[in-house]
This record gives structure tokens, C-alpha cells and sequence, in this order.
């Protein structure tokens, strides 16, 4: 072979070389092909898709909790089902159903539930103001947990309808002593809530925060309070639930209008189902408010970190 073929056999073969080598080693490492759940721009879940894969779904088992509770229900009436619940003379879903479907196409029904929601705002927003303003006094104070906790705890156990009598001697109106009945039902538990919070407050933190230059009122704001928050929110949640509660004792015996004064009256008037109207009525709007002020406090709570269910 002679040079010139030698020299066109050296030029050839890096030529030959370079075609050879992957794409991927000269524009860098290959990207690894997309896995089957990875959105793309074309295939890309729906806001209600992702909704639904993180809270819808949850929901959704929830409420077929209850639909499997209502089928029950409407069995054990239908055959009279009596071992140990006697359901003989409870009404079935299908006859609470027909009894709300009329009820709601009157006004009086509609008085009933407002009369009721006025109460439990006028009195659960004063067992907030004044449930926090102790707890809080309790918390950072041993003197004013030395004064205030006695008192808490000689009338915390005593049940709402015990206060009826001794509420109309001392209230000039029945509505006044209906809001001071669930006034009272809604105070304990914020009150020992915020207390239990502020008592648990991170002690370094707060020296962290004095060392540092800040005011007793400043560590209040800044420290005490977000530190507290999650335990006022659970007094908050369940105080709510409590006013409703003691809502229904306080109207049933000496209430005009109500929800409690509906389920009560029914009862005398043997409107059976209009008693589980009533009982229903209670419930949803106990659970619709402890809701709402779960949503209203969560903005306080961003900072928790979240804890995982199994």
C-alpha cells in the first residue's frame, strides 16, 4: 500500500470514529425517558384532578360513611329491628326526608334556625374575647392562675340545664339567659385550651427573644401567642361545639324560637319525625360553624408543620 492510500486511510478513520459515538456523549448525558404519572404539557391532571387525588377522595369515603349509616337506619326501621335499640317507633330517612321537605317550605322553620345562629354568635363571640383575655392571664401569671382557676374549675362541671333557673332569676329576658347559658357552655373550653398553649410555650424561645431586646409585649405578640395558637384553635373548635350543646338545654326550657325550642316542642306534640329534624338541624350547623372557624384560624397556623395519617 502505498503513502497516499496510508494517508487517506488516517483521514477516513476519525471520521468513521466520530460517527459511531452516541448522541448523548457529545450533548451531555441522555435524559431519562418519562415516567408514566410524570404530567406532561399535553396530558397534564385537571385542578380537579388534583383535588381529588389529595382531599376528594377522602371526602368522598366519608360521605359514604354516612350514606352506608342512612341505609341502615332506613332498614332497622322498615323491619322493625329491636335488640336492645327499640327501632319500632323511630321514623325511617324516608319519612324525616318528606317531614324536612315540608318543613322548608315555611317561614317559621327558617325563624327557628336564625333565632338559634344569632344566640350562639352573640355568645360564642364573648366567650372568645373573654376565654382568651383569661387564658392568657392564667398562662403568664401564676397570681391570676391562683385567683381565676378556682372558679373555672367549681363551675366547669356544672351541666347547662342546672344554670336555668338561677339565669332567668338573674337576667331581666329569657334571650339574655339563653345567651348566658351558651356563653358558658362555649368559656371553658377556650378558657383551659389557651391556657394548656401558653403554659406549653417553648421557654427558650422566649429567653432566646428577651435576650435579644424584646418587650413582654412584644414576646406576647410575636412568641407567646403563635406558639399557643394550635391549642386556642382546639378550645376555639371545641367550644363551639359546646355552645350548641348548651344552645339546645338553655331553648328547650325556656326558649320562643330555636332549634332547640323545635326539637322540644315536637317532642310534646309526638312529631317524631320533626324531633330528628331538629337533632339533624343541631349537628349540621354545630359541625358547619366548627368548621368555619377552623378555616378562619388556619391562615394563624401556616407555620405548624403538618402530621401524616397512616
Amino acid at each position: 500500500m502505498d503513502s497516499k492510500s496510508n494517508a487517506a486511510l488516517k483521514t477516513t478513520e476519525p471520521e468513521t470514529a466520530e460517527q459511531a459515538v452516541p448522541a448523548s456523549s457529545v450533548t451531555g448525558p441522555a435524559s431519562p425517558l418519562p415516567a408514566a404519572n410524570t404530567p406532561t404539557a399535553t396530558g397534564r391532571p385537571s385542578p380537579a384532578g388534583l383535588w381529588f387525588q389529595a382531599t376528594g377522595s377522602r371526602y368522598l369515603v366519608r360521605v359514604a360513611a354516612l350514606i352506608a349509616a342512612v341505609i341502615l337506619w332506613q332498614v332497622a326501621s322498615d323491619n322493625g329491628f329491636d335488640f336492645y335499640i327499640n327501632f319500632n317507633n323511630i321514623p325511617a330517612p324516608t319519612a324525616v326526608g318528606s317531614a324536612l321537605m315540608t318543613e322548608l317550605t315555611g317561614q317559621e322553620f327558617y325563624l327557628h334556625i336564625l333565632h338559634s345562629m344569632q344566640r350562639v354568635a352573640v355568645a360564642y363571640g364573648l366567650a372568645v374575647v373573654l376565654g382568651i383575655v383569661l387564658g392568657v392571664a392564667m398562662g403568664r401569671s401564676r397570681w391570676a392562675e391562683d385567683i381565676i382557676l378556682p372558679y373555672i374549675e367549681l363551675l366547669r362541671p356544672i351541666p347547662a340545664v342546672a344554670w336555668i333557673p338561677l339565669a332567668i332569676l338573674m337576667l331581666p329576658t329569657e334571650q339574655a339567659s339563653i345567651i348566658f347559658i351558651t356563653f358558658l357552655g362555649a368559656l371553658f373550653p377556650i378558657v383551659l385550651n389557651t391556657t394548656h398553649g401558653v403554659e406549653q410555650t417553648n421557654a427558650t424561645l422566649i429567653r432566646a427573644a428577651r435576650s435579644l431586646g424584646a418587650s413582654n409585649r412584644a414576646i406576647l405578640w410575636h412568641v407567646v401567642l403563635p406558639g399557643a395558637m394550635p391549642s386556642i384553635v382546639a378550645g376555639l373548635a371545641i367550644g363551639m361545639g359546646v355552645a350548641w350543646f348548651s344552645l339546645l338545654a338553655g331553648e328547650i326550657i325556656s326558649g320562643q324560637y330555636g332549634i332547640g325550642y323545635y326539637t322540644w316542642n315536637s317532642y310534646t306534640l309526638i312529631q317524631y319525625p320533626q324531633i330528628i329534624i331538629g337533632m339533624l338541624v343541631i349537628g349540621g350547623l354545630g359541625t358547619l360553624c366548627t368548621l368555619l372557624v377552623r378555616k378562619a384560624c388556619s391562615p394563624l397556623l401556616k407555620w405548624q408543620a403538618k402530621g401524616g395519617h397512616s
